[in-house]
């Protein structure tokens, strides 16, 4: 099953840092209980043709499994070193040498992210966070590494109140003192707003004001759309709205040429009981709406044509993550590097790495005579000289021991085998052609190319501590403030109603 992602981009950013390429990546978790190998990790990005990835840590076996890739690495300071390193400017130092300085440039270490949702996640630490932020950046100069290296920290987007009409956006005032010379800093180092965005939750946390097509950036008629009353700006999707509105919060404090980086967004594929929109269809929606409005350089109302960077949540489901259920389904794949889904990027042309029409398999045809299949199977594994000992007993193939899985995974072979050339899946009417990859658990059929079996022994496994995503339920989502949650529902009224 080949994963339709289109990550090799031609577009020009915006105004506002019109030298950089708009680009889709993928962010790494790893609080899974089977965690690939991070050559595994590597050679699935290499299929998926990823250009850009985010570590939530710097672990030392994925930077080696990513030299010499071109893949471009963002690495982080996890939470728990922030306040080391925002009181120490020697511990910063320290951080950079092992964690960058060591690896560059073999490895493409672009961005560093310094903590994660630091506001609204861990607040008894943002009095240093900017200090931290200017350590870090310290270090990168004393290493010559500044130009080549941007420094930022990615923040919920609850830490903007009012975010409808995105023009009436301000930042929670009592991070002033934060944000202020955060912005500064930012502003200084020609670096990025990095932002989460996370429309699902905006769209369960509004109770039905929000609706879900908007939610989903699916069409909407022009009187359907939400309109900001003070800059007659139409609004077809939250995504939209809800950059805008980080724009005109830093304009409330004078800052207006830093642009917005998105660090995380997605949709979860599976959900709990109360969790009904939490669904494979709507997950594949949403980031295949995504990737197409991102690489399309649609831009924003107020910014069009200025087309924001955003880093997709996430490469692989975390089935160790605590919470709902959704917590652990926001993944395109799962541990095996089998897509949760298809992504409906179908038309994308010679851009598209992996488009299906080169990702096809050969399988049994439901409905065929099962004397003709089991016949097939036997010409397959004998004249056809296809190697069937994966399907023996207690081998990875064995099952489901039936006659048609078995002849899937001969049929698909001998099509391999033979090139995809015309003619090699027919085996007298009973096989036909599919873009879904029938490869389950470790039964890897032939073309698939998932996560690769080469493992490198001089690269470590990787680091599990750590380097985890955040559970965004308990990051600034699931616990607004009264206040900011009754203001933007009351928005959304006074605009849909």
């Amino acid at each position: 099953m080949a994963l339709l992602l289109l990550f090799v981009l031609v577009l020009a950013l915006s105004a506002v840092s019109a030298d950089e390429d708009a680009f889709i990546g993928v962010n790494i978790g790893t609080d899974l209980s089977d965690m690939p190998h991070p050559t595994q990790v590597v050679a699935l990005l290499k299929t998926q043709q990823i250009r850009h990835v985010r570590l939530y840590n710097a672990d030392r076996g994925m930077l080696l499994a990513l030299a010499d890739t071109g893949i471009r690495v963002t690495i982080s300071v996890p939470n728990e070193q922030l306040l080391g390193i925002g009181q120490s400017n020697s511990t910063a130092a320290n951080w950079v040498s092992q964690n960058v300085v060591s690896h560059y440039p073999a490895t493409n270490i672009t961005t560093i992210c310094v903590g994660s949702e630091v506001l609204t996640s861990l607040p008894n630490v943002a009095p240093v966070l900017v200090n931290a932020l200017k350590y870090i950046h310290s270090a990168l100069v004393a290493s010559n590494l500044d130009r080549q290296i941007k420094v930022s920290t990615p923040l919920a987007s609850s830490v903007i109140l009012d975010s409808f009409p995105p023009s009436q956006a301000f930042f929670n005032r009592s991070w002033n003192p934060v944000l202020v010379p955060m912005l500064k800093f930012l502003q200084s180092t020609d670096s990025y707003f990095m932002l989460n965005i996370y429309p699902y939750f905006d769209y369960m946390q509004s109770n039905g004001v929000i609706p879900l097509d908007y939610a989903l950036f699916k069409p909407l008629q022009p009187n359907k759309e939400a309109v900001d009353a003070n800059t007659l700006l139409h609004y077809s999707n939250v995504f939209d709205a809800m950059i805008d509105a980080a724009y005109f919060a830093m304009a409330d404090l004078n800052i207006t040429n830093v642009p917005v980086l998105v660090t995380e967004s997605g949709w979860p594929s599976k959900g709990d009981s109360n969790e009904p929109d939490a669904t494979l269809d709507n997950a594949n929606t949403y980031n295949s709406n995504l990737i197409r409005h991102v690489l399309n350089k649609t831009g924003t109302p107020k910014h069009p044509g200025m087309a924001v960077s955003t880093y997709i949540y996430e490469l692989y489901n975390e089935d160790m993550k605590p919470g709902p259920l959704s917590e652990k389904n926001w993944g395109l794949f799962d541990s095996n590097g089998v897509p949760v889904y298809i992504l409906h990027l179908t038309g994308s042309g010679s851009v598209l790495a992996n488009d299906t029409a080169n990702q096809t398999y050969c399988t049994a045809k439901e409905g065929s005579d099962s004397r003709m299949v089991q016949a097939a199977l036997d010409w397959a594994c004998g004249p056809g000289k296809v190697d069937c000992s994966p399907l023996l007993q207690g081998q990875a193939c064995y099952d489901p021991d039936t006659v048609f899985a078995h002849a899937t995974y001969a049929f698909n072979t001998y099509y391999h085998q033979m090139g995809k050339t015309p003619g090699s899946c027919d085996f007298k009417g009973v096989a036909t052609i599919t873009t879904t990859n029938p490869s389950h658990g470790s039964c890897i059929f032939p073309g698939s190319d998932r996560n690769g079996s080469l493992l490198n022994g001089t690269i470590p496994a990787m680091d599990s501590k750590s380097s985890g995503s955040p559970a965004k339920y308990l990051h600034g989502y699931a616990f607004y403030t009264t206040n900011t949650l009754i203001i933007g529902v009351l928005g959304w009224i006074a605009v849909l109603l």
